[in-house]
C-alpha cells in the first residue's frame, strides 16, 4: 500500500489579509519502505505538508489515501493513522513530558490501550533500536543532552510501531558525530524493518547520504521528485531557490572542469572517492593535474 496525495491545497489565514498559500496542488505518491528526503528553503512548505500525513492538519482541499483509505472520509479512524505515521518534531522538547525516559516512550503505546507489560516490552526494545543506553532510561528526559532526547523523541513514535515515520530536522544542532549516529540508525532501521521513512532536513549531505528519493518544495509546490543524483543535477535551478547540492557535488565538478575525469554527478563521499580514484588510475602519472 502506499500514502497518495491528490491535488492538496492548503492556505494558512483563508479569508484573511494575511493568506499565505502553504500547498498549491500537490500530487505525489509515496510507496511502502521508501526513505524519501523533503527539502525547501524555509517556507517552501515541507514541513505543512509533513503535518498533513498524520492529519494534524487538513488540507483545505484535494485528498490523501493511506492504504487506499480516504482520511478524510467521516467514518475514518484518524487515532488508527496517527499511530500508523508517527510524526518526531524538530525540537523534542514538544513531545517530552513525563518524569523519566521510560516512563515517556511507554506513553504512546499504553494510549493504544496496550497492557503495561506490552507497553514495557515496547518502549524498551524502541529505545534499544535508538541506541539509548540502559542507565539513562529512569532519568529526566530534560536532563539528558540534545542528542538523547532527540533519540527519546524518536523512540516514542518507535513504540507504537508505525508504519510510517516522518522525521522533522531530526539531527538540528548536533555535532557531525551525533548527526551520523542518528541518521545510521534509522538507516539501518528503515532496511531491516521495511518502514517507510520520511526525513526533514536542510542538510543535502545528510540527504545525498541516506534516502532513496528526494521531493523539493518551492512555494508550497513540489519542484523536483526523482532520485538525488537527479535532483542535485539541478545545482543552479537548486542555489536560484535558496538550496545547494552537496558540496562534494561543487568539487567534483571543478575536478571535471579542471580536466580529470570525474563523475559530476556524485553526491556522497563514497562515490566522490570512487570516482576520484578511478580517474587517477586512468592518468598515468596518478596525479590529479
Amino acid at each position: 500500500m502506499s500514502i497518495i496525495l491528490d491535488h492538496v491545497n492548503y492556505i494558512y489565514g483563508e479569508d484573511t489579509p494575511f493568506a499565505i498559500k502553504a500547498l498549491d496542488d500537490i500530487c505525489l505518491t509515496i510507496p511502502d519502505g521508501q526513505f524519501v528526503g523533503i527539502i525547501g528553503h524555509t517556507g517552501s512548505g515541507k514541513s505543512t505538508l509533513m503535518q498533513h500525513l498524520n492529519g494534524l492538519v487538513k488540507a483545505g482541499s484535494g485528498r490523501i489515501f493511506f492504504n487506499g483509505e480516504d482520511i478524510y472520509e467521516k467514518d475514518f479512524d484518524m487515532k488508527k493513522l496517527r499511530s500508523k505515521v508517527g510524526l518526531v518534531f524538530q525540537y523534542p522538547e514538544h513531545q517530552l513530558f513525563e518524569i523519566d525516559v521510560f516512563s515517556d516512550v511507554c506513553f504512546g503505546p499504553k494510549n493504544l490501550g496496550l497492557e503495561k507489560r506490552e507497553a514495557e516490552l515496547r518502549a524498551y526494545d524502541a529505545l534499544r533500536k535508538v541506541g539509548l543506553p540502559d542507565e539513562l532510561f529512569y532519568q529526566s528526559p530534560f536532563e539528558l543532552s540534545g542528542g538523547q532526547k532527540r533519540r527519546v523523541a524518536i523512540a516514542g513514535v518507535l513504540a507504537m510501531k508505525p508504519e510510517v515515520l516522518i522525521l522533522d530536522e531530526p539531527t538540528a544542532g548536533l555535532d557531525p558525530k551525533g548527526r551520523d549516529e542518528i541518521l545510521h540508525q534509522i538507516k539501518e532501521l528503515q532496511q531491516s524493518s521495511g518502514m517507510t521513512i520520511l526525513l526533514v532536513s536542510h542538510s543535502m549531505e545528510d540527504v545525498a547520504e541516506y534516502v532513496d528519493r528526494i521531493i523539493v518544495m518551492n512555494k508550497g509546490r513540489v519542484m523536483y521528485d526523482d532520485i538525488p543524483k537527479r535532483v542535485f543535477g539541478h545545482y543552479k535551478e537548486l542555489e536560484e531557490v535558496g538550496l545547494a547540492a552537496p558540496q562534494v557535488t561543487y568539487i567534483l565538478r571543478e575536478l571535471k572542469r579542471r580536466g580529470l575525469p570525474v563523475d559530476g554527478n556524485a553526491t556522497t563521499i563514497e562515490e566522490a572517492a570512487d570516482t576520484i580514484a578511478e580517474a587517477l588510475k586512468r592518468r598515468p602519472s596518478g596525479k590529479l593535474f
